[in-house]
C-alpha cells in the first residue's frame, strides 16, 4: 500500500473516536500539518470526512452511506455456503442455513446428508417455528417485548410428544437458548430427527442467520449428534467473522 493511501486511511479510525482538529490528526500520523491538511481535504472532497464549524473534522455522511450499502449487499448465503459444505464433508449430516424474515424463519441453503436417509426440508420453505433449532436461535435474539408478543400470537402444533406445548414453555426455551448461545431440536418436529444449531452474527453482534446440523436416529443418536456442537459452533463463528469483516476467515474448523 502506498504511504499516502495508508496515511489517509489511518485518519478514519482516528475520527471514529470523535472529532479531531488538524493538529491532532497531524500528530497521530506523525506528519506536518500541511500534509495532514492535504489528506483531509481529499477525504472531504469524497464525503468521507466533514469539517465542522469549529474547524474540527469528523467522519462524513458518505462513509456511513457506503458502509450501509455494503452491509445491505452482503449475501450471507454466498459467504456461508463453503463453510456449510466443509462441515457436511466432515460430519456427513444435513446442514441448513436459515434467516428470519417477515415473521417467518426460512431455509435459504441446504447441504444434503451423505447417508441414504434424507430430510424433506427445502430451500425457501418455512421451518416449524416453535420447535426448530434455527428458529429458536433467531427468535431468542429479539428484544424481550418482541419475543413475548410473538410467543403469544403463535400456534403450538403438537408434532410429537417433545414439541413445545405453549407460549410459556416457548419463552423459557428462548431464554435458555439466549443464555447458552446454541439450540437443539431433539425430536420436537419429527420423533426420528434431531438437530443442533448455532448463531451467525454480524458486526453489530445481532443475529443475521442461524445454521444447524440434523440427522435421523437411524444414523446417529441424539447424544452422538450433540458431540458435534463444538464443530458446529466453530463453523458458525467462522462464518460470522467472514460476514462481519471483523477478522480474516482464518482456519476452518478442525475435525
Amino acid at each position: 500500500m502506498s504511504q499516502t493511501v495508508d496515511r489517509a486511511l489511518s485518519i478514519l479510525p482516528l475520527l471514529a473516536e470523535g472529532p479531531a482538529d488538524l493538529g491532532r490528526v497531524a500528530e497521530r500520523l506523525g506528519v506536518h500539518k500541511s500534509t495532514a491538511l492535504r489528506l483531509l481535504r481529499t477525504l472531504h472532497e469524497h464525503g468521507l470526512v466533514y469539517r465542522q464549524p469549529d474547524q474540527r473534522y469528523r467522519l462524513g455522511a458518505r462513509l456511513f452511506a457506503l458502509a450501509q450499502e455494503a452491509v445491505e449487499n452482503l449475501d450471507i448465503r454466498e459467504i456461508a455456503h463453503p463453510h456449510l459444505v466443509e462441515l457436511n464433508e466432515r460430519c456427513g449430516h444435513t446442514v441448513h442455513l436459515a434467516v428470519h424474515e417477515e415473521n417467518e424463519v426460512l431455509y435459504i441453503d441446504k447441504v444434503e446428508s451423505r447417508y441414504p436417509v434424507r430430510m424433506y426440508s427445502r430451500i425457501g420453505k418455512p421451518v416449524a417455528i416453535t420447535v426448530a433449532a434455527v428458529a429458536k436461535l433467531l427468535l431468542a435474539d429479539l428484544p424481550e417485548s418482541e419475543r413475548r408478543a410473538l410467543a403469544e400470537r403463535l400456534d403450538y402444533p403438537r408434532y410429537t410428544s417433545c414439541s413445545t406445548p405453549d407460549a410459556a414453555a416457548f419463552l423459557a426455551e428462548l431464554a435458555k437458548v439466549r443464555e447458552q448461545g446454541w439450540a437443539t431440536d431433539l425430536g420436537g418436529h419429527e420423533e426420528s430427527i434431531n438437530c443442533v444449531g448455532a448463531p451467525i452474527r454480524g458486526a453489530d453482534g445481532r443475529l443475521v442467520a442461524a445454521m444447524s446440523v440434523s440427522a435421523p436416529n437411524v444414523v446417529v443418536s441424539a447424544e452422538e449428534l450433540l458431540t458435534l456442537l463444538p464443530l458446529v459452533r466453530r463453523t458458525a463463528d467462522a462464518i460470522s467473522r467472514e460476514y462481519s469483516g471483523t477478522a480474516h476467515a482464518g482456519p476452518r474448523p478442525a475435525p
